[in-house]
């Protein structure tokens, strides 16, 4: 069987941001104990699966450092014990400035975690407080170092621009702070107003001015420009990397095609022609693994919500979409042409010369890719591939 990746989400935080539409809870600490040990049945349910070595370990939020230390080392104990991580394995946990103290982060390392991603998201304390985030500038940049004190080599910086009432100068004071850290990394995210989030309808409600596209889109050109300045490698559309041995091993899973098993509640896992996931909310998720030892029959887990075989046409489109957001690399015609028989160009020859036409795709000898202005415009790319509903 191949590798794959493995993702565990902790669905817990501290406070909900503003932004945030992502799966989490607020105030379900009583939870803490009960939902690890829940991941360990999990784990130990696909471990009878027999699923095969991984390559990577993704540990995402929510806030996964929100858990004390002890149980955070349960969960990274468990994989190991469940599945067999290749010696050279990327693990990756991601870390709030405001729940990763001194001592939690020499845990992590001492437990092999090898990259760490810090959701600073601002170095500006007014852009901080905007986005409901708990932690200040000062404490994004006392935990940083204090990483680096713990042994971390491989060190994330999140940072969201766009931000209402945000300027291009706000933005290029916070960029210039993140480079003269020198992290290794860098993911730098346009922010979306998802209906619903209380920011999202401070904005509707008139409070905030709507989103600038164009100002947003200078933000994106800004950092593409200073951070190409600055020896970093624009490998995704929205991640840049001190040098090829610092790109998201795990995220390139995702872009690339790969299958990944997701663990704990929300998450989602891929492999083949399949997706499924598992249930929202924390007490389902570990009520259904309960009792859980029965040998499975299915590649979903008792904690499952779902499911779906993925369609010849619409996995030949997720294949480009996601492969369109690697800068460079984009979607190799080989790669395609392996995996389902047909010349990428047959597929999709009218949809590569329209893009190509009105300069948002790139035609190489041997792959196809984002121009800068397609970068900017990807949305309007990648639905080109979509099959007729």
């Amino acid at each position: 069987m191949d590798q794959l990746g493995l993702y565990i989400h902790i669905p817990f935080c501290q406070a909900k941001c503003s932004y945030c539409d992502f799966t989490s809870y607020v105030g379900l600490n009583p939870l803490f104990t009960p939902y690890v040990e829940a991941l360990g049945a999990e784990m130990a349910w696909y471990a009878e699966v027999g699923f095969p070595e991984a390559d990577t370990l993704y540990i995402g939020g929510g806030t996964p450092t929100i858990l004390p230390t002890h149980l955070l080392e349960r969960v990274l104990k468990g994989v190991r014990r469940h599945f067999r991580l290749s010696p050279q394995a990327e693990i990756t946990v991601e870390a709030n400035p405001a729940r990763a103290d001194e001592g939690k982060l020499q845990m992590l390392r001492a437990a092999g975690v090898t990259r760490l991603s810090l959701g600073v998201q601002s170095l500006r304390d007014g852009e901080l407080a905007l986005l409901g985030r708990i932690h200040t500038a000062a404490e994004a940049l006392a935990s940083y170092w204090q990483a680096r004190a713990a042994g971390f080599a491989n060190i994330n910086l999140d940072l969201i621009y766009g931000l209402p009432r945000q300027r291009l100068s706000d933005w290029q004071a916070t960029l210039e702070q993140a480079l003269a850290l020198r992290p290794e990394h860098l993911a730098c995210y346009g922010l979306t107003l998802e209906e619903g989030t209380p920011l999202a309808d401070r904005v509707s409600a008139g409070e905030f001015p709507p989103a600038d596209d164009d100002l947003a889109a200078e933000m994106y050109e800004l950092a593409e420009e200073r951070l190409k300045q600055a020896g970093y490698h624009h490998y995704e559309i929205s991640n840049w990397a001190r040098s090829p041995a610092h790109i998201s091993r795990h995220n390139m899973r995702y872009w690339r095609y790969e299958s990944y098993l997701g663990l704990g509640a929300a998450a989602h896992s891929f492999r083949r022609a399949h997706r499924w996931w598992n249930v929202s909310h924390p007490e389902t998720y570990i009520a259904r693994l309960k009792g859980a030892r029965s040998t499975p029959s299915t590649w979903e887990s008792p904690a499952g919500a779902g499911g779906e075989v993925i369609s010849r046409g619409m996995a030949m489109a997720e294949m480009v979409m996601l492969g369109l957001r690697l800068v460079e690399e984009g979607v190799g015609l080989a790669n395609f042409a392996q995996r389902f028989g047909k010349p990428l160009e047959r597929v999709y020859g009218a949809e590569i010369e329209a893009l190509a036409q009105i300069g948002l795709l790139e035609i190489a000898p041997d792959r196809i890719r984002l121009t800068p202005r397609g970068r900017l415009l990807g949305n309007e790319a990648f639905q080109r591939f979509l099959p007729p509903s």
